[in-house]
């Protein structure tokens, strides 16, 4: 450092040497410095600044004409002031060889001139030009601070869609069935592969909803210390049954450790309700749905890098939790609409059975009366006109009345035989009462003589 100032001292004493040329300069020439090299190196530099300050402006040129740049007026102004200042320099390169003319200083003062002017004017559009330039780095400032909550909100939309991939994904493999237990098996297992959970499992009520039983899980435990159930009052199970969202379990909740089978390698414990939807009647052939119990999904992630349950991957609990009660009220649908079907086939098969009982019935019936008709109707009228024959004949008082007696038979059996045709016509089952009086001596007459004749 002290070198470099010593030698720009010795430089300086150097210039303000003259020889003979220069009389006002009281310098002697010392080692290998003269006057006339002194002047020969300055002449050299000066045409090598004005050559650089004549191709500054030609590349600033290029970049004016090739791009778009604020505040072009401003880099014209530089691009004169260069220009002069490297005119300026080349002026000065040719006052070194001895005596000029006044035409060569003319050009010298103007061109000085110029540069003056237009050196003061660049320095004063730069007094205006700092707080536009401030401005613009404000700007900047802010157009980056935008920038990064742009990015923050195409991330948060990429995360969005993604959640709606999966979420629709989910859906899909869900409803491809319409079995209660394939339905949550395969909720299980997609939930596992997306959310990347240790374990999940499914509580469902029993019958008189006193207790929650654990009936669907991913990784069953072979452990025999956790219970398979848990009280209906539990503090746990009735938080999550009154909320609507998800519900992250403490690590000491009864419900969260049956879940995870009392492993102590998990980490966060996620619970959310889903409701159970049964059809109660069928009113004009339209399902009446009514909701009555909820089921309760829980969620395990592990417990590798402390891993917590973000907003996403609990807005896909909701959703899939929404989606499994809809599949599950679909299957119940369909359970209660195949019960119904088989109770309908079963009431069919039973009337036409019963239609079938009912054509023999009339067929024996039907033959029945033709037997009656033709096998005992028609040979009991022949009898019955064979003894009014024989009621005319002339015969003792005995034959006579013998034959009485069998006509009165006769009538007896054609009375009852009509009356069981007509029973079996009007399917009434029954004959009407007619009371009418009789002698018993007669009858007791008659019933010896019937009983003498069918001995003979």
């Amino acid at each position: 450092m002290r070198s470099s100032i010593v030698l720009i001292f010795y430089l300086i004493i150097s210039v303000s040497a003259i020889d003979n040329e220069y009389g006002q300069c009281n310098c002697d020439e010392e080692g290998g410095w003269s006057i006339q090299s002194i002047l020969e190196c300055q002449k050299v530099s000066d045409f090598f600044i004005a050559v650089a300050y004549f191709s500054i402006p030609i590349e600033l040129l290029y970049f004016v004409s090739c791009s778009n740049v604020p505040f072009k007026w401003v880099l014209l102004q530089f691009i004169a002031f260069i220009v002069l200042c490297g005119l300026t320099h080349l002026l000065n390169g040719w006052t070194y060889y001895g005596p000029h003319s006044f035409q060569l200083m003319l050009s010298l003062t103007i061109a000085k001139f110029l540069t003056a002017l237009v050196s003061c004017a660049t320095a004063i559009t730069l007094l205006t030009l700092i707080p536009l330039v401030l401005k613009v780095k404000v700007r900047e400032l802010f157009l980056r601070q935008n920038v990064l909550e742009l990015d923050q909100e195409v991330g948060m939309m990429k995360k969005q869609k993604e959640a709606s991939w999966h979420v629709r994904m989910l859906t899909r493999e869900i409803r491809k069935s319409l079995d209660k237990h394939t339905i949550l098996y395969t909720t299980l297992v997609e939930l596992s592969k997306t959310l990347d959970l240790y374990n999940c499992a499914v509580w469902m009520p029993n019958g008189d909803r006193r207790e929650m039983y654990l009936t669907h899980e991913l990784k069953p435990s072979s452990s025999k210390n956790f219970h398979h159930s848990i009280p209906l009052n539990d503090p746990d199970v009735l938080e999550i049954k009154k909320s609507k969202g998800v519900i992250i379990l403490s690590p000491e909740s009864a419900l969260g450790v049956a879940s995870s089978g009392g492993s102590s390698e998990t980490g966060a414990i996620a619970a959310i309700r889903m409701p159970l939807l049964h059809v109660s009647n069928f009113k004009g052939g339209t399902p009446e749905l009514v909701q009555t119990a909820y089921a309760i999904l829980v969620l395990v992630l592990p417990s590798v890098n402390s891993r917590v349950w973000s907003y996403h991957e609990m807005e896909i609990m909701e959703v899939v939790a929404d989606q499994v009660a809809v599949a599950l009220s679909h299957a119940s649908v369909l359970e209660e609409s195949q019960l119904m079907r088989e109770k309908l086939e079963e009431q069919n098969r039973a009337l036409q059975q019963a239609r079938k009982n009912a054509l023999m019935a009339s067929q024996a019936r039907n033959s029945f009366q033709k037997v009656m008709s033709n096998g005992m109707r028609r040979p009991m009228h022949s009898i019955q006109g064979l003894m009014f024959l024989f009621q005319d004949e002339n015969m003792s008082s005995e034959q006579r009345n013998i034959v009485d007696t069998m006509v009165k038979t006769s009538n007896v059996l054609s009375n009852l035989i009509n009356d069981a045709m007509e029973i079996s016509a009007n399917d009434k089952g029954r004959l009407p009462l007619e009371i009418r009086a009789f002698h018993l001596h007669s009858m007791i007459r008659e019933s010896s003589c019937l009983a003498k004749c069918l001995c003979v």
